[in-house]
C-alpha cells in the first residue's frame, strides 16, 4: 500500500463522481460540519456544492424544515440527520457526579418559556426576561438566556428549529427514541460514522476526534473505543511511511482513476479535515490562516484547497460575490488543456453556486 493507494481512496470515499439530490448526499454524510465564515461562503455550502448538483449557496438553511435535519456537535459543529440524535445524547454534563444536566432556576425558565411559545427567537427571551451580559466560551459577551439557549441544546432539551438572517431559533427537542442506545454500542456506532467521513483517517487523529465525540457518552475513551472496533474487525488497519490509517472495513478500494476534474474544497471539507494526512499524502502542509494575522498569512485569510484529480496541487481564494478567483499553487500550474478546461469549469460552477451577478456587465462574478 501506498501513498498514490491513499489518495485515491481518500478522494473516492470522500466525492462522488456524480452529484446528487441534497436530501441523498446528507442520507449519506450523515455530518456536515458548520462554520459561519463566508469568504466566499459558508463552510457546510461550500462542503455541499462539490457533492450536489446544482447546489447554491444557503439551500441547506432555506430547506432545514423540509429535510427534517438538526444542528448539533459530533466531532465539531454542524448539521446532522435525525437518526443520530441517539447516538449523541443523553451527554453527561461534566459538573454532575451523576452526569445529569444541573437545571438551575434560571435555566429552567427558559426551558419552561420554549415549550410553552413552541419555537422561539433568543431576541423574544431577552424582551421576556431583560438582557444580561455574560462572558461566552470565546471569551467574548453574550446574552445570558441566549447561552442558556445553547446549553440546554448542547445537552439535548431543545433542537434548532430554523434560522431566521442566521439566527438560530429553537424548539423543545422530541423525546428520546425508546429502548435507549447502551453506552458501548452508542460509541461503537458514533466512531464508525466519523470514521467512515474521515476515512482513510491517520490513526492518531482518528483516536483523538473519536474521544471529543464519545466523551460525553462515558464508559470508555476514544483510543479504547478505537481498539474495539480493530478487534472486531469492524475497522481495517494499514501501514504507510510509519503512520497507520484506518478505515470502516466494509468500505471497498478503489480501481478507478479520480476524474479530471477541479474542486475548491472547503478548508473543513472531511477530504482535507485531517491535516496530518494531508501532508503526508499531498506532501505539503496546509493551514486554515483566518484567524492569523495578516502579516504572516501565506495563502490568505480562507484559501480553499484546489483538488486536480486526485491531487491537491494548490488553493484558490474568492472574497465573495462580485469578487475575483485567484488561484496559486505549491509547484507550478499543470501545463495541460485539461487542467485549464477543468479549472474554468470550477470557476463557473462557484459562480453559479454564489448566484452573484455583475450589474454593469450584466453576468455572473464571484
Amino acid at each position: 500500500m501506498s501513498s498514490a493507494w491513499l489518495r485515491a481512496n481518500a478522494v473516492s470515499w470522500s466525492l462522488p463522481r456524480t452529484p446528487g439530490t441534497l436530501a441523498g448526499a446528507l442520507a449519506d454524510m450523515e455530518f456536515v460540519q458548520a462554520d459561519p465564515i463566508r469568504s466566499p461562503a459558508r463552510a457546510q455550502d461550500l462542503i455541499l456544492r462539490q457533492r450536489v448538483r446544482g447546489y447554491r449557496a444557503g439551500d441547506l438553511d432555506r430547506r432545514y424544515r423540509e429535510l427534517g435535519i438538526d444542528e448539533d456537535f459530533v466531532y465539531a459543529y454542524g448539521y446532522t440527520v435525525p437518526w443520530l440524535r441517539p447516538l449523541l445524547h443523553p451527554r453527561r454534563h461534566p459538573r454532575a457526579a451523576n452526569g445529569a444536566y444541573p437545571h438551575d432556576p434560571h435555566s429552567a425558565q427558559v426551558l419552561a418559556f420554549v415549550r410553552d411559545r413552541g419555537v422561539v427567537h433568543p431576541r423574544e427571551l431577552q424582551e421576556y426576561f431583560g438582557h444580561r451580559g455574560v462572558v461566552n466560551a470565546w471569551g467574548g459577551t453574550s446574552s445570558a438566556t441566549t447561552v442558556i439557549l445553547e446549553d440546554l441544546h448542547r445537552y439535548g432539551f431543545l433542537r434548532v428549529a430554523d434560522r431566521v438572517s442566521g439566527i438560530r431559533r429553537y424548539e423543545a427537542a422530541p423525546a428520546a427514541v425508546e429502548p435507549v442506545w447502551e453506552p458501548a454500542a452508542r460509541r461503537r456506532a458514533l466512531a464508525l460514522r466519523i470514521a467512515r467521513t474521515l476515512a482513510p483517517a491517520a490513526e492518531s487523529t482518528l483516536t483523538a476526534t473519536v474521544n471529543r465525540a464519545v466523551r460525553p457518552i462515558g464508559d470508555a475513551t476514544g483510543s479504547a473505543t478505537v481498539r474495539e472496533l480493530l478487534a472486531t474487525g469492524d475497522l481495517d488497519a494499514r501501514t504507510v511511511d510509519g503512520v497507520r490509517y484506518l478505515w470502516p472495513a466494509d468500505l471497498v478500494p478503489t480501481g478507478r482513476p479520480a476524474p479530471a476534474r477541479v474542486r475548491f474544497l472547503a478548508p473543513f471539507d472531511p477530504l482535507v479535515w485531517d491535516r496530518k494526512r494531508f501532508g503526508a499524502i499531498w506532501g505539503w502542509d496546509y493551514r486554515f490562516e483566518a484567524y492569523t494575522p495578516v502579516a504572516k498569512r501565506v495563502r490568505g485569510y480562507y484559501a480553499m484547497p484546489m483538488l486536480w484529480r486526485d491531487r491537491v496541487i494548490g488553493w484558490a481564494t474568492c472574497a465573495g460575490a462580485d469578487s475575483e478567483v485567484d488561484v496559486g499553487f505549491v509547484d507550478g500550474a499543470p501545463g495541460s488543456k485539461a487542467f485549464a478546461t477543468a479549472l474554468d469549469a470550477e470557476i463557473s460552477r462557484l459562480r453559479d453556486f454564489l448566484g452573484s451577478v455583475d450589474r454593469k456587465k450584466g453576468r455572473a462574478a464571484c
